[in-house]
């Protein structure tokens, strides 16, 4: 008897420790708060929030261009230096007379021509000159020194300085220039807003100064100074144009080489403005002839648009930003 009772005190036992197992473990499993479970009440799993996607630096890319231009002659290009594809207006191979904005080639050629031997101290300086400061006096002293000649040259061909400008940089619509009272002027030569992206390029990759020049030319296009108002009659400031139209960001990346060409000529009562602008990314060229009444800062405002136009992402762009999942409940 007393074992059969210690039998069935036993089963008791066994019975109750299982009824007070199984609500703990159910517990656990339907999730009390603090668990991993999902079934009772269990709170859902934190995905933290995907950081926004910031856009990609700004650049200079082909685009539409708006300007309420009043004059004779109004182009641009836009050359990708990364493909080599060059966009702009419609008349982006018409020509006009190149200016100033040749002395950038005329100095290039100079040096060239040199190879690893160094110019004179006078013949250098006037190289800088004819750059930064676009000195007419000091451009004149380094065409004669790349051979370069005011002869008019037979048969209406260009002379030897342009004749090399072509060949080495893949001009195609370049010319000299067509005015009886100026021929053999290099200022006169007529290029196309597509042939200076060209010249640009051309610069930059090292095929018009040579390896052991290119970085100087590049630094003394980016050393260009002197404000659109302050003009002497040979020489002047030319630090405006394109480069006014860039935002910080685009400066920030590196140096932008320059070389604007501005004439008011009195054998047709326009000014001419050209503005060339070239980095490692692009480069860009605005060409015009307008009335002289409108001023040397209407040119230079007309050029800088161009360039803020084509600024892309546009400033103010919103950013992308990637749309979140849902957490796991």
């Amino acid at each position: 008897m007393r074992s059969r009772v210690t039998m069935v005190l036993a089963v008791l036992a066994v019975l109750l420790g299982a009824g007070l197992l199984v609500p703990t473990a159910y517990a656990k499993l339907a999730g009390d708060g603090n668990g991993l479970g999902g079934i009772g009440g269990g709170v859902a799993e934190q995905v933290p929030a995907p950081t926004p996607t910031p856009p990609p630096p700004p650049t200079l890319a082909a685009g539409p261009v708006s300007v309420n231009f009043k004059g004779e002659f109004f182009g641009w290009a836009l050359m990708d230096r990364k493909t080599g594809k060059i966009s702009g207006s419609k008349n982006m191979t018409s020509t006009s007379s190149t200016e100033s904005m040749l002395k950038a080639w005329i100095v290039s050629d100079y040096l060239r021509q040199l190879g690893d031997k160094e110019p004179t101290a006078a013949l250098k300086k006037a190289a800088s000159l004819a750059i930064r400061d676009s000195n007419d006096t000091a451009a004149n002293q380094v065409y004669s020194a790349a051979g370069g000649s005011y002869k008019v040259p037979a048969g209406g061909q260009p002379g030897p300085v342009i004749k090399r400008a072509i060949s080495i940089c893949g001009l195609t619509d370049t010319k000299r220039g067509n005015v009886p009272s100026y021929e053999g002027w290099w200022s006169f030569t007529r290029m196309s807003p597509r042939d200076a992206v060209r010249l640009g390029d051309c610069i930059a990759d090292g095929k018009a100064a040579g390896p052991k020049w290119t970085k100087w030319v590049l630094s003394e296009m980016a050393q260009v100074r002197g404000s659109v108002k302050v003009q002497q009659a040979r020489s002047g400031g030319g630090k405006w144009g394109i480069v006014d139209g860039l935002p910080a960001e685009i400066k920030e990346q590196g140096p932008v080489a320059i070389k604007n060409g501005w004439t008011p000529l009195n054998y047709d009562g326009n000014w001419h403005v050209n503005c060339l602008a070239v980095t490692d990314k692009w480069s860009l060229a605005v060409m015009l002839r307008y009335p002289q009444s409108s001023k040397l800062e209407y040119g230079a405002k007309v050029c800088a648009s161009v360039a803020t136009q084509l600024v892309t992402p546009q400033p103010g762009a919103a950013l992308k930003v990637p749309q979140q999942p849902v957490g796991k409940l």
